[in-house]
This record gives C-alpha cells, structure tokens and sequence, in this order.
C-alpha cells in the first residue's frame, strides 16, 4: 500500500517540471488546460519567471498545482499505479487541492479555477505589508503554542510541520516583536517567510469566506481513495465532509505532523511525493522514521516507482 503527498507553496523554483514538459504530452496538454481555465500562461511563469511572478502567491499556487498534478498524470500512464493500491492522499495547504484532484474528487479544470481564485484571494487578503508568516525552528507545536498562551501574544500557528518546526502567522508587528521571546525559550532559528499575508489564520476569514462561495459552485466527485484533511488531521472519502473541511482550510492550521502519524496507525509504509522539490520528504523523516519515503520530480524516478510497485 502507498499513500500520495502532495507539497504546498515554497516548494516552487524556476523551470521545475521542465523535463517532463519536454518529454511528456499528457504534461503538455495539462499545462494547456489549465492555462486555458485560469487565463494564466502557465509555462512561461514557471520556465521564465517574468518579474518574478512565480513567487507571488496569485501565480504560485497554481503553478504548484499544474506540475504536481502533471506528474501525477504521467505517473498513471506510465507506471503500474494500480498496483501501489493507493488507499489515501494528503497535501500540505495547497497540496490538499493536488490531492483531491489526483483522487479525482475535483477535475483539472475545476481545480486550477478554485486555485487562480484562492492564489488571488490569499494575496490580497490583508493590507500590504500588515501580516507576514514566520518559521521557528527548534520549538514543537505544544511548546509554542504554550509560549503565545502564557504572553498573551496575538499570533496563531498556521503550520505544525515537524516535531522541530511550526509556522506562526498574523500581524507583522506582533511577528516581528515575537522573535526575541520565542529565541528565549529556546527556538535556534526564526525566519521570516516572503508571504503577502498571514495565511492559515483569523486574518483569512474574509478571503476564506469569499473562497467559500467559489467552492460551493463547483461539484465534487465521489472517490474510493481518502483524504487526510489539514484542519481535523483525520480521513475520509465523504464529499460532504471533505467539501466542509476545505471551506475551513485556509483560516485554520495545518495539522501536518498528526496527519503524517496518523499514517502509522493506518499501517501505511509507503509514502511518494509528487511534485517539485522533496520538502515533504524533509519533514516526514523528522516526524516518524518507519516510513519507506520516494519522491517522484524527475523522469527515472517512473522506472524506480516500477520496481518499487
């Protein structure tokens, strides 16, 4: 048995998927629809970076999307899926919408439009240069959200990545002033992150609540597959409940380290990351050891999963 992860915004880089766009039709077709949905060229974001849009949040997202599913679309064709028996998928924020579409809750082309609007929605969600994210490295979930408790501090965890990194997110200010007390009570590193707003936070309940409404136009398919839901870190393969906990996605925290536990009560070993970069992977390895983990972002990667099926 294997479960599918998918990565969410900062694993993005300049040209990534490019090897399978050269190599691969079904990469060139998908990057067409959704080019065609979105009103975004695509390619040339991702293979170009023209004023650095890749990195802004309303062009990210769904270039995230479009190589992560690209690959997923190559992995069916090309490799024995069916016998890897695929019983669950998660993804880390926007890698939750990757996953729903790989179980084929949601189409490429319903996807990609939920995925321009909530890029744009989430970029413009709080006034420029007023909120901001930050990672802390050295601290866990419980210790941190200790730390903001005790001192009162207007901040909320958007990430509980590992047992050694959580993501803060909310008022610049109050971000900023929190660097030295959470260093104090141990922290090694605190990194500002290059976000235009404090995502997975109270800030994002009127984005959230805009989102909802293109949300509720689209139609979710039924799937035999499971997914691992950020906010209740629990599973499931009911539309009802899996459109609910999408509709509260992005104003609550990412509950990364007990989904990825969770797998180990669900006796799952195998675990492949699709899509670019191997942070997914990172964090894993940091949240449970057992776990057999792959990454499939370059073209020998199909003969490796092969073997591996």
């Amino acid at each position: 048995m294997t479960v599918i992860v998918f990565p969410g915004q900062g694993s993005q880089f300049v040209e990534m998927g490019k090897d399978f766009y050269d190599s691969f039709q079904e990469v060139k077709d998908t990057f067409s629809l959704i080019s065609d949905v979105s009103k975004i060229d695509i390619k040339d974001i991702i293979f170009n970076n023209p004023s650095d849009l890749l990195h802004q949040t309303q062009f990210t997202q769904i270039s995230i999307f479009a190589v992560s599913i690209s690959l997923f679309e190559v992995l069916k064709k090309h490799s024995n899926i069916s016998d890897l028996q695929i019983n669950f998928m998660l993804g880390h924020s926007l890698g939750e919408y990757s996953a729903l579409c790989a179980a084929n809750f949601l189409s490429i082309k319903d996807c990609a439009y939920l995925l321009k609007n909530r890029g744009e929605l989430m970029q413009n969600a709080y006034e420029p240069n007023q909120s901001t994210m930050a990672a802390i490295i050295g601290i866990d979930c419980i210790k941190a959200e200790k730390i903001i408790k005790e001192n009162n501090l207007e901040i909320e965890i958007a990430n509980d990545n590992s047992p050694i990194q959580v993501v803060i997110s909310g008022k610049k200010e109050e971000i900023l002033n929190s660097e030295k007390l959470f260093k104090d009570y141990g922290a090694i590193k605190f990194i500002l992150l290059n976000v235009s707003a404090a995502f997975h936070s109270n800030l994002m309940l009127n984005a959230q609540k805009e989102m909802n409404k293109f949300i509720d136009h689209i139609s979710f398919n039924e799937s035999n597959i499971n997914i691992i839901s950020n906010i209740s870190a629990q599973h499931s393969n009911d539309v009802a409940t899996i459109k609910e906990n999408l509709s509260n996605q992005m104003s609550n925290k990412v509950r990364w380290v007990e989904s990825i536990n969770l797998l180990e009560n669900l006796n799952e070993k195998n675990i492949i990351e699709i899509g670019p970069g191997k942070i997914l992977s990172g964090l894993i390895k940091r949240i449970n050891k057992k776990f057999n983990i792959m990454n499939f972002n370059k073209i020998s990667d199909i003969e490796t999963i092969k073997n591996a099926s």
